[in-house]
């Protein structure tokens, strides 16, 4: 062990000096950077989640309902554990509230779903009704957790501490910040969208849902079971979202329940999917794109307050952008599924 740690002590003052010759100036980039990674994982749970969901020809417009279902989940999800529990231990807090939180999401998700799958219902009236829902749902449930616990609800420092922690690489220059700087919830976020290209290009089961998006009806002639394909990746998707829901409420707020805390999240996660065309390999960098756009003005701040409007629109114009890139393409790769938002299709 005294090994490994003179090891990378010896590395970190490898690159301490190779930076101080190199770059001399670059201490505000890389903290932008990181900054900007860390802004993007709750975008990138909802894209993620929202993509899963598309893919099997659902359009769920209420990830942002569902975020705030996963947020107040979460925290309750902790909150309960730590109150039964007279020494709580800090990583079993943590997978309460992850759990919970999936499940909170995931169940506003199989609503959705069982009105729109098995009830055919209008699928952009149901998200929207769901976003009411979740909005409704998420602020009464953090702020009844406020007034149990005295005022507002918080985690235990052992939770906190979980949330915290970093890699011990962490200290090396340029590659520490940029690499090894983040909480574990950001990493498994990354890790979910790289799993989904892989599940969606070289599994069976990721071709299958895809051509159920695509052709319910061949797909059902195929014998693929249609229905159940649109269930599975509706509630898990949902379920997705709401870990991004969680990020912002216990590591972005540090445990607290703020009201609105999600403040438009979720709707930006549903932009991001037309940002990046459907593919979980570029929601990647997509929402690292928006996650520095969020947090441009902390750090390179131009003209004052008066273009902090600007820094807010840019994300929305590079999306419509997009669009219009896309509706006027000819390449099947950049279009949504076909069968997208469509309730009508035969289905089995």
């Amino acid at each position: 062990m005294d090994n490994f740690l003179l090891f990378i002590d010896s590395v970190q003052q490898f690159f301490t000096i190779v930076v101080a010759t190199i770059t001399p100036h670059s201490d505000n980039l890389f903290r932008f950077i990181a900054a900007a990674v860390m802004a993007a994982s709750p975008l990138l749970f909802g894209t993620v989640g929202e993509i899963l969901t598309e893919k099997s020809g659902n359009l769920n417009l209420g990830v942002e309902g569902m975020m705030f279902m996963g947020g107040a989940g979460g925290l309750a999800g902790a909150y309960f554990y730590e109150q039964m529990s007279g020494n709580p231990i800090g990583l079993v807090s943590v997978l309460a509230a992850i759990l919970c939180a999936f499940l909170s999401a995931a169940l506003g998700a199989a609503i959705y779903a069982v009105l729109c799958i098995g009830f055919r219902a209008n699928q952009n009236v149901t998200g929207l009704a769901l976003t009411m829902f979740g909005v409704g749902v998420g602020n009464f449930v953090g702020e009844a957790l406020g007034k149990a616990a005295g005022g507002y609800v918080t985690i235990s420092s052992a939770a906190k501490a979980v949330y915290a922690a970093r890699l011990p690489l962490g200290g090396i220059p340029v590659l520490g910040p940029l690499l090894f700087s983040y909480n574990f919830v950001t990493y498994l976020a990354f890790f979910i969208a790289i799993f989904l290209v892989f599940f969606f290009k070289k599994t069976k089961g990721g071709l299958r849902l895809r051509a159920v998006g695509e052709n319910p009806s061949t797909a059902a002639s195929a014998g693929i079971r249609v229905n159940r394909s649109k269930y599975l990746a509706t509630i898990l998707g949902g379920g997705l979202t709401g870990l991004g829901g969680l990020y912002i409420v216990m590591i972005q707020n540090n445990g607290v329940w703020v009201h609105n805390a999600i403040s438009g999240k979720g709707w930006i996660s549903v932009a991001l999917v037309i940002f990046v065309l459907w593919s979980p390999g570029r929601a990647m960098w997509g929402s690292v794109v928006f996650g520095a756009l969020s947090v441009l003005r902390l750090y390179y701040p131009m003209g004052g307050e008066s273009l902090i409007p600007l820094y807010d629109v840019l994300p929305y114009l590079a999306t419509v952008a997009v669009l219009i890139f896309v509706s006027r393409s000819k390449s099947n790769s950049l279009r949504p599924p076909a069968a997208l938002g469509i309730s009508e299709q035969a289905e089995r």
